[in-house]
């Protein structure tokens, strides 16, 4: 078959298609006359001052703009013709070609309350009020009905566009026209099918009352697509155009696409947006550099958010974006470079925000994504905002999780301080900035928790050569993380919206940066502490002179919050550069320094680092340096360490009097009884270990002060779970780790350790012996401590209190044992005495409990009462009777019975006055 045959074919098809429908159109013209001939009469029973939509029928109540439009209808004729054809959220309007000239009921960038435009607001002559227009489908539902009604037109343009596409590609896999022939009559295709699309439209029209309606969106979109491949083909497949000249190629081509979608609509627009970013994958081939496709498909869609900056039908900007962001992102899998793909990212934000306002200075009005999120009930965000949210989402994740060194990080925060300045005049747009701002924290936490490249560049740092400079990798971090503050701060200063967000995420940015990088990037390794920390001083005073700026304005509630933020760079700083005592005893200062700052002015915001402060400074008690760091410290450096952070607890809770701060109330009330605990526990143990002649860790005493601190954390936890909020999860969670801990480290003192087993003799004289602190201690802590939990379930406090009394009644046991055996209580063998004392401790507690129900009258002492009597009984003829002889086996059950006695009429008398006392309480006889 010759070349003029196989030109001949290919044209074959879309020269069909083209006569095809022109043929249909002319015979269809006539009919369609009459179908307006007879809508007209229906239309004439309509109120003349309701827009009328086509295939609106006669019965309906209810404005033109809630019905949609069928393709079984008519459509009417003069004189509703230059009445308005349909709403612009309609299915046809917002997918279909519709007349230039045609004017609009709706615009989706217009706020809430604005929506009527155009001549039609004055149609309708005064009269009665017009009625409420219903809400209409989603996009999705508008785009789906148009489909199922004009899906012959979609098959339509995509089986040009590829033949356009195929036609280029054919020549290639035969080899039978040069490369330029290819690439000209690829393009003279397109220009063929668009010169076809104009004639249409201007010979037979292209608006929905027409026959030809969609026709020259069809064939000018193909012929878009045509051009845009060939140009392609000629600058990625042959080398035919250098990058300058395939660049002005696709633009000019990109700036007739626009001009045709103004006259076309939005299904040609579409048609060229989608072939233009599938062509370069379609038309394939192999390039050395393939990076500068990713200025194309920024090219792509800046055009379709141009046509929509016109047209206004919201869909199509949603569709360039979304090619943008798809196609850029394919290139990237396959073999694209990062940096080029990271700039697209970067690049399609702007393009989506300035685009559709048209200013050099956006002017989106308001409200905000955030107010609709705080404010469900509230107005919704018009379609500009919407856009520019799903740009800047889209953005900040993709620059979020790719990869790369310091670029994303730049990008990033280049975003938070484009979009906090640039949305001066745009009120719908002053939260933006927060996304990126978010993003940047969150990719400098996942680099060094993962180890990225950037952070294991830095940390190679720590083996550089000696007299060398650290890497500036942190230092550059750290300066953007200022300039999003900064950003961040100016917003809030000079927005209306959401100041107090603002403002709150300006101090958090910076702080929450340095607080990463020191925990997982270990700046003050690589750096040296006291480098690391000026970065830190640094920001702390930028904070200050923002809290000052605020406070100058008389706005000391967002003064409050760099001051918070610069406390927090201090207490990080003195971190770096301070002894473990001269780090507590600072942050005992700044504690006195927020309650007094609260005092002053009232500033709630001071509560939450009070509690951050009793947090942190428990930490340093109990963990870290905690009870190991104490006992190795001087006596003068333990005794600063806890009595700083115990004065300052006391001096917050009197500054605090009179105020509505039961929260942080509550945390210093609970800070300072486990402060107090702790420093108590560390003062015995050091005494202990002056007498001890083993290793403190490996003795009843030892552990059990190392596990004290445990016990206090738990009981500390559970106390401010009262406090309610999401963070009592929290608490319970810590409590329960803490509690486990405690319950680990009891179990060694009762079984691994104890003096029973160990071998270990007690310290100190009777009574007041080490084993008080093994036992009673923890003991008398649980049974006093669960009275202050009363939110706590009943089971929990009962178990609580029993573990208490167990430790106590184990304390007596082992006492009784120490008063007859001596101080090794590891002997073997129970002498009878000690044996008969165990008897008599039993009946004198028995008797103490009965005593005390009856001074209280609580059945529930009555009854553990008479279970001690139950189990001394079961001990004397149990054991008593087969390991006592001669007279103490005589006194033992003498003393048993005479006790019984006794204790049975006391219990009876008891429960007697204990009925007596409930019938009278009830008004019984």
């Amino acid at each position: 078959m010759d070349l003029e045959a196989l030109i001949m074919l290919a044209l074959a098809f879309p020269a069909g298609v083209v006569i095809l429908f022109i043929w249909v159109a002319v015979l269809a013209r006539r009919t369609r006359a009459l179908e307006r001939e007879v809508a007209a009469l229906r239309m004439a029973a309509v109120r003349p001052e309701m827009p009328v939509l086509p295939g609106a029928s006669v019965e309906s109540a209810v404005p033109a703009a809630a019905v949609p439009p069928r393709s079984d209808m008519p459509v009417a004729d003069a004189p509703l013709a230059d009445a308005p054809l349909a709403d612009a959220t309609g299915p046809l309007a917002a997918v279909a070609g519709e007349d230039a000239a045609a004017p609009r009921l709706f615009d989706p960038w217009a706020p809430k309350g604005a929506a009527l435009v155009g001549p039609e607001a004055t149609l309708s002559p005064p009269g009665p009020p017009p009625l409420p227009v219903p809400t209409g489908p989603s996009g999705f539902e508008r785009f789906g009905a148009w489909l199922r009604e004009n899906w012959v037109y979609a098959i339509s343009g995509v089986s040009l566009a590829l033949a356009g596409v195929f036609f280029v590609q054919y020549g290639i896999e035969r080899g039978l026209l040069p490369p330029v022939m290819r690439v000209l009559m690829g393009i003279g295709f397109g220009l063929a099918l668009v010169g076809t699309g104009e004639y249409v439209r201007r010979r037979f029209g292209d608006r929905l009352v027409d026959s030809t309606a969609y026709l020259p969106s069809v064939f000018s979109g193909a012929g878009v697509v045509s051009v845009f491949a060939a140009v392609v083909a000629a600058r990625q497949m042959y080398g035919l155009i250098g990058p300058e000249a395939g660049f002005a190629a696709l633009v000019l081509t990109a700036a007739g696409a626009v001009v045709l979608g103004w006259f076309n609509g939005p299904f040609m627009v579409a048609l060229g947006l989608a072939g233009a970013a599938t062509a370069p994958f379609v038309v394939g081939g192999s390039a050395e550099a393939v990076d500068w496709l990713y200025a194309y498909f920024a090219l792509v869609a800046a055009v379709g958010l141009m046509v929509d900056t016109v047209r206004r039908w919201a869909w199509v900007s949603v569709l360039a974006l979304g090619l943008g962001f798809v196609a850029g992102l394919l290139l990237r899998q396959g073999g694209g470079g990062a940096d080029g793909w990271m700039l697209l990212c970067f690049a399609l934000v702007p393009l989506a925000v300035g685009l559709p306002a048209l200013r050099l200075m956006p002017d989106h009005a308001g409200p905000t994504m955030l107010a609709a999120v705080l404010q469900p009930k509230g107005d919704a965000p018009i379609f500009p905002v919407k856009l520019a949210a799903g740009a800047v989402a889209a953005s900040t994740l993709l620059l979020t999780v790719e990869t790369g060194g310091m670029l994303p990080f730049a990008l990033l925060a280049a975003l938070a301080l484009v979009l906090a300045l640039w949305s001066e005049e745009a009120p719908g747009l002053q939260d933006m900035a927060l996304l990126p701002a978010a993003g940047f924290l969150l990719r400098l936490g996942s680099e060094g928790l993962f180890g990225g490249a950037l952070s294991a560049g830095f940390l190679q740092g720590l083996y550089r050569e000696p007299e060398t400079a650290a890497p500036m990798t942190v230092t550059w971090l750290v300066l953007m993380a200022a300039a999003m503050s900064g950003a961040l701060a100016w917003r809030s200063l000079r927005g209306p919206l959401h100041p107090l967000v603002l403002s709150g995420a300006a101090a958090l940015a910076a702080p929450v940066a340095v607080l990463v990088i020191e925990l997982l990037w270990s700046a003050s390794l690589v750096m040296g502490s006291y480098p690391w920390a000026l970065h830190v001083v640094a920001l702390a005073a930028m904070m200050t002179a923002l809290a000052l700026a605020f406070a100058r304005l008389g706005d000391l509630r967002r003064a409050a919050h760099f001051t918070l933020s610069a406390l927090s760079l201090i207490a990080l700083a003195m971190f770096l550069t301070l002894t473990a005592a001269a780090l507590t005893v600072a942050l005992a200062v700044l504690v006195v320094v927020a309650a007094g700052l609260d005092q002053r002015f009232r500033l709630p915001e001071m509560g939450w680092f009070l509690q951050a402060a009793v947090m942190v400074i428990g930490w340093r008690v109990t963990v870290d340096p905690g009870i190991v760091g104490s006992i190795d410290a001087s006596w003068g450096a333990m005794v600063l360490g806890h009595v700083a952070p115990l004065a300052a607890f006391a001096t917050a809770i009197w500054l605090l009097r009179g105020l509505p701060r039961d929260v942080a109330r509550a945390f210093l009330e609970s800070g300072f009884a486990g402060t107090a605990a702790v420093f108590a526990d560390v003062v015995i143990f050091r005494v202990m270990d002056s007498y001890s002649q083993t290793l403190p860790f490996d003795t009843h005493w030892g552990m059990a002060l190392l596990a004290y601190p445990w016990l206090v954390l738990t009981l500390v936890q559970l106390y401010r779970a009262a406090l309610g909020g999401w963070l009592r999860w929290l608490r319970y969670a810590i409590a329960a780790v803490a509690g486990v801990a405690f319950t680990a480290m009891t179990l060694i003192v009762l079984v691994a350790d104890s003096p029973l087993t160990a071998g270990e003799r007690v310290i100190g004289p009777l009574l007041l012996d080490s084993m008080l602190l093994a036992y009673v201690l923890p003991g008398v802590t649980l049974i006093f401590g669960q009275r202050f939990l009363g939110h706590l379930p009943r089971g929990l406090r009962r178990a609580m209190l029993g573990g208490g009394v167990a430790l106590c009644a184990l304390y007596a046991a082992l006492e009784i044992r120490r008063f007859w055996r001596g101080d090794d209580l590891s002997v073997a063998g129970t002498t009878q005495p000690e044996l008969y004392s165990y008897t008599v401790a039993l009946l004198v507690l028995g008797a103490v409990l009965l005593w005390q129900a009856i001074a209280k009258a609580s059945p529930l002492l009555r009854r553990m009462a008479m279970g001690v009597i139950a189990v001394t009984v079961a001990k004397v003829f149990l054991v008593d009777a087969s390991g006592l002889s001669g007279l103490i086996r005589v006194f033992s059950f003498l003393a048993l019975g005479l006790a019984l006695a006794g204790l049975a009429w006391l219990n009876r008398w008891a429960a007697g006055r204990m009925a007596g006392a409930d019938q009278a309480g009830t008004g019984a006889p």
